[in-house]
């Protein structure tokens, strides 16, 4: 691997990419330091540092805005409306003819959907910036993290839509330099960019292990000894995240002789990787969103005049914020749901079936058609229970690590760390393929 790199740095096109996506990268991190007006910054620390509903909304939003929510900077809200939008996309194909057949007009057919994904972007880019600020605006007890945002008095017009436009204006830079990644750099650019803020807060961790750790009363050899189990649990993490991951089911695949004009093709045999996780991290997203908007809401009743009410509001906070021993399983439940349900989606998509009779091929055994869609659909829904569990445990694993450790701090993120392993693979990959083109070994090879 070490002498791959070498030889990447060693030619003069790859070293300008790989300089590039680097160059992005930090242009990214200066300005996920840049604040929107107004903010204060003692009234955020408080907020992030609660473990209320909102608090675990933000510290989510934190790990998709690459770390922006932390300084509630112009880039607070991150790729997450991009990532939505082309969700919501995915999820409408089937639905409407017109986009399913727009997908399969190739590149220019991919372009246009690609368009329509950013002009629904900027909607909800603007929405998603309201809601963040406006619970913002709320702030911890008296102290509002943003106290001039709001459309009264009418002095604080002004203010609401500079922070509006701000953040708005932020997302699109930051969906902007992710494309600059993707078509001229190594990778693909929008997990990069979220890769290097999970990056960002190792070291911020680690600090907060060591001195949690001699909080205790250990000492020097407890905050080593801490550092050592959560190296170790990572080390785990990492391997069984690369296993899944790579894991797939090869499906033999049989293509007939046929017949291009005055000259006879021979038919061969190939296989469909039927990947285990092939729902990536949307699961974790569908979930950790729905769950914790109960408690987001239920902040905003807390105090209320009506004391049933006030009492409701502060049960949801406290169970959607994590505080009860049911909110993991409750949780784990949502994910593997979501993964069978976004898997579902996808496999839909796909229309393997189609695709192979289109093209001649065949599962030996089984009949083109009907018979192949129920074959593929039932091998996927047994592949997906292994994938749906390890996301489910992925999911809680800070819920067991805080059982038998009391913290529920990790270097990284389970799901953090779902995306950094995901993105240093994509991008190896793509680095060896550049450097097979070139006669080089690979990190594989």
């Amino acid at each position: 691997m070490i002498q791959a790199l070498r030889n990447a740095m060693a030619l003069p096109d790859l070293r300008r990419k790989l300089v590039y996506t680097l160059l992005i990268l930090i242009i990214y991190r200066l300005a996920a330091h840049v604040p929107v007006p107004g903010v204060d910054q003692a009234a955020l620390e408080q907020l992030l540092a609660g473990t209320g509903g909102a608090s675990q909304l933000f510290n989510l939003l934190d790990l998709l805005s690459g770390g922006a929510v932390a300084n509630f900077s112009v880039m607070a809200n991150g790729v997450y409306p991009y990532i939505t939008a082309s969700i919501i996309f995915q999820l409408l194909i089937p639905i409407f003819p017109s986009l399913e057949r727009l997908q399969e007009e190739g590149e220019a057919g991919r372009r246009k959907l690609n368009q329509w994904q950013y002009y629904v972007t900027i909607p909800l880019a603007m929405l998603q910036a309201f809601g963040q600020a406006r619970v913002f605006s709320a702030g911890v007890g008296s102290v509002p993290v943003l106290p001039r945002f709001g459309f009264s008095p009418p002095e604080n017009i002004l203010p609401t839509i500079s922070v509006l436009v701000a953040m708005t204006a932020g997302t699109m830079f930051a969906i902007w330099l992710g494309d600059l990644i993707t078509e001229q750099g190594i990778g693909n650019g929008l997990s990069l960019i979220i890769f290097s803020g999970i990056v960002a807060r190792v070291p911020e961790n680690i600090v907060r292990i060591w001195t949690q750790a001699q909080g205790e009363g250990g000492g020097v050899g407890m905050s080593v000894l801490m550092l050592g189990i959560f190296l170790v649990i990572m080390a785990v993490m990492m391997f069984v995240i690369v296993v899944v991951q790579e894991g797939e089911r090869r499906v033999p695949v049989q293509y007939g002789k046929r017949m291009r004009g005055i000259k006879m093709y021979a038919g061969g045999s190939t296989y469909i990787p039927l990947r285990v996780n092939t729902a990536g991290m949307i699961p974790l997203i569908f979930a950790q969103s729905i769950l914790t908007f109960p408690a987001v809401i239920g902040q905003f009743f807390v105090g209320s005049e009506n004391a049933r009410v006030s009492d409701l509001a502060q049960g949801l906070m406290s169970f959607f914020s994590g505080q009860s021993p049911w909110y993991g399983l409750l949780y784990f439940v949502a994910v593997v749901g979501f993964t069978y349900f976004y898997t579902d989606v996808m496999v839909q998509q796909q229309d393997l079936p189609r695709v192979l009779q289109r093209q001649g091929g065949f599962i030996p055994g089984i009949r083109p058609g009907k018979r192949t869609a129920d074959y593929i659909n039932s091998v996927y829904r047994r592949i997906t229970l292994v994938g749906a569990l390890f996301l489910g445990g992925v999911a809680v694993l800070p819920f067991m690590v805080d059982l038998f450790l009391q913290t529920q701090v990790l270097l990284i993120t389970s799901s953090g760390l779902l995306i950094v392993v995901g993105t240093v693979l994509d991008t190896m990959r793509q680095l060896e393929a550049q450097l097979l083109m070139r006669h080089y070994e690979g990190f594989i090879g």
